[in-house]
């Protein structure tokens, strides 16, 4: 029998390599360009299932290209996770638009958020994700299975 993503359950690896490259061909992401590639979870939450349901029926050695809308890659940008802290709090690193800083939270995990206003004392930061709202096309390319 062969193994592909549609034989596997949750919990099952699967090793492979990707690209995400944006509307205008720009290459946002690429695991071939860093020479590592990545190891997924089948059903662990980090992808949407509309992704995870992309990749069903490969098998290793497969490669293929689909595109996806924001809410079936990274979502749509919340107004919710737009932040404006004060100026002061930048004591590590200098408040400039564009600049991606960790934050701590509570439970000593780090969240990034991008700056993407500096206006006086006051600083906009946003924890959406940096692809959000954007149609995005993967290439993906199974290099490994491994069912659990």
């Amino acid at each position: 029998m062969t193994v592909n993503v549609a034989t596997i359950g949750d919990d099952s690896q699967v090793l492979m390599h990707f690209t995400i490259t944006l509307a205008d061909g720009s290459v946002a992401d690429s695991t071939e360009l860093q020479g590592k590639p990545a190891k997924l979870v089948i059903g662990d939450g980090s992808l949407t299932p509309n992704f995870e349901r992309c990749l069903l029926g490969l098998t290793v050695g497969d490669k293929n290209k689909f595109e996806l809308q924001p809410e079936d890659a990274f979502g749509q940008p919340n107004p919710d996770n737009i932040y404006y802290l004060d100026r002061a709090k930048f004591t590590e690193v200098k408040a400039e638009v564009g600049l991606i800083v960790g934050f701590t939270q509570p439970d000593g995990a780090e969240l990034p958020g991008m700056i993407r206003e500096v206006v006086g004392d006051s600083v906009t930061v946003d924890f959406n994700h940096p692809l959000a709202g954007q149609v995005v096309t993967f290439e993906v390319e199974i290099l490994e299975i491994n069912a659990e």
